[in-house]
């Protein structure tokens, strides 16, 4: 069966129709267009009162175009938590991706800022042949850089050749890919499979490549020798200046073919595709052969384990991740969807574990901590880590109370320097440049089809600082209307004065 495409155009969740501009398909990203500077700076002088927000606010949302969407908002003052305003504050929606908020903030207040990923290999002790295994723990910043770390650990120990290279993929009890997800999404980079040994986020480039006019498109590979194993049917074309471009992309499920169809114009620039491996851990091992090869060090056979170790062996080569401090800006200000999920199922891979989902156990433990937290357990319904689902159920109010209870935790400045900032960075990095919101709001964006969030802390000019949550689901607008309507609602916040 094969898949029709969606793909990732840096961080947002963007389906590929046909015809469909390339222009917007090399936007940075649909989550970071920006406001048009007239319309960003539509901010006046005026002064709103706390009791004049509600009319505004509400006269955004009921404009003729978005009266068929849904709106969900809380706003809150951070310090106080006095609501100044809400709509279906406590109703469910489909969050997107602000759910990574509930993801990050529970492994942050669970784990703590320094905690670190290992991924070690282990020499087993057998006199007769050399045995390793490389183990992981689901380092979603595990590249070919570690693999050449851990290639060079072993060299120190003047081993040249390994009878059996082993790969551990136990650490997470999970099919690698989430029941819950879209077909359409699990082929590509933005919805890989997630498991215990993660590389290069477990996908592939693809770089696409204008010819001569009438010539296919020509295609090269991230990785050449991994290009081998794809079978491609390639029905792209190149076309004329100023001709319609666009590009379709078909996986087959669980296997690595792919059906190319679509065109770009000749002269044009090359188009760079990330594609979802189907079998990242035996791609792990093949990535992993070929750097011992570079380092001089030869492999007989090569398995992925099905079996625990019988535990008599010694650890010779590890690779550790950098902070979590570190991984949730992937997570949460780049929106990454693999360290979110990567996160989740380190929360539930623990002896305490009795499940047999360790992504399961990992949302359980999410519950119990922003319980603890003093978020309202029934406020939401989580079916992943990252969003990607549309089975996650979460109201405006869930989001604002997790906001405001890290910021009261010890964590508060890790979790906040994670998030997106207006105008800086991230997912926010080109909206609201040139207004009163730049780098005044800490965000978290989410977008996929008729849904548009963005939930995040507020610091006003002369106004005290507020959290809020703004969640706008069955919209038949484009992203881009939705997206400017929630940002002038943010902007009208700028405007707030205490009278």
């Amino acid at each position: 069966m094969f898949i029709r495409g969606l793909f990732r155009v840096g961080l947002g969740l963007v389906a590929i129709a046909i015809p469909l501009s390339i222009a917007s398909v090399r936007a940075q990203t649909a989550a970071q267009i920006p406001v048009p500077v007239a319309q960003a700076n539509s901010e006046t002088s005026s002064e709103i009162c706390p009791t004049q927000l509600a009319d505004e606010l509400q006269a955004i949302a009921n404009r003729p175009e978005l009266q068929r969407s849904r709106w969900g908002i809380s706003i809150q003052t951070l310090a106080t938590g006095e609501t100044l305003y809400e709509q279906e504050a406590q109703r469910y929606f489909i969050p997107a991706s602000t759910a990574k908020l509930l993801t990050t903030a529970a492994a942050l207040h669970q784990l703590g800022s320094s905690f670190q990923i290992r991924t070690s290999v282990y020499q087993a002790n057998d006199p007769d042949e050399m045995v390793l295994r490389v183990v992981g723990q689901g380092d979603p910043s595990f590249t070919d850089a570690e693999l050449r770390q851990l290639a060079q650990q072993i060299r120190d120990r003047n081993i040249t050749h390994i009878d059996r290279l082993i790969g551990d993929d136990q650490y997470f009890q999970d099919p690698i890919l989430n029941p819950n997800w879209e077909w359409e999404d699990v082929q590509a980079g933005y919805g890989a499979g997630v498991n215990s040994l993660i590389l290069n986020l477990n996908t592939i480039a693809l770089t696409l490549s204008p010819q001569a006019v009438g010539q296919p498109l020509q295609l090269s590979w991230s990785y050449p020798a991994e290009a081998l194993r794809w079978q491609v049917e390639n029905n792209s074309i190149t076309t004329a200046a100023e001709t319609p471009e666009f590009l379709q992309l078909e996986r087959e499920l669980n296997q690595p073919s792919l059906r190319i169809s679509g065109q770009l114009q000749v002269g044009g620039e090359p188009e760079v595709e990330a594609i979802a491996i189907p079998d990242p851990s035996q791609y792990f091992l093949r990535r992993f052969q070929q750097i011992l090869a570079e380092a001089g060090i030869t492999v007989g056979q090569v398995a992925v384990a099905t079996s625990p170790a019988n535990g008599d062996e010694q650890a010779i080569a590890t690779v550790t991740s950098a902070p979590l401090s570190e991984l949730l800006i992937q997570a949460n200000r780049e929106s990454e969807n693999l360290y979110a999920e990567a996160l989740l199922r380190i929360l539930g891979a623990t002896p305490a574990n009795s499940t047999d989902s360790t992504s399961e156990a990992g949302i359980a433990t999410v519950e119990t901590t922003l319980t603890e937290l003093g978020v309202d357990p029934e406020s939401y319904v989580l079916a992943d880590g990252s969003g990607l689902s549309r089975h996650n159920l979460v109201s405006p109010e869930a989001l604002v109370q997790t906001l405001r209870a890290i910021a009261q935790s010890a964590e508060a400045e890790v979790y906040r320097e994670s998030l997106a900032i207006a105008g800086v960075n991230g997912t926010l990095q080109n909206r609201f440049r040139e207004t009163l919101i730049q780098g005044r709001l800490f965000g978290k964006t989410g977008t996929a089809s008729g849904i548009v969030t963005l939930s995040g802390y507020l610091e006003l000019p002369d106004y005290q600082p507020l959290v809020f949550s703004i969640l706008v689901n069955q919209s038949d607008q484009p992203v881009r209307i939705i997206r400017q309507a929630i940002d002038e609602m943010v902007l009208k916040l700028a405007q707030l004065r205490s009278c």
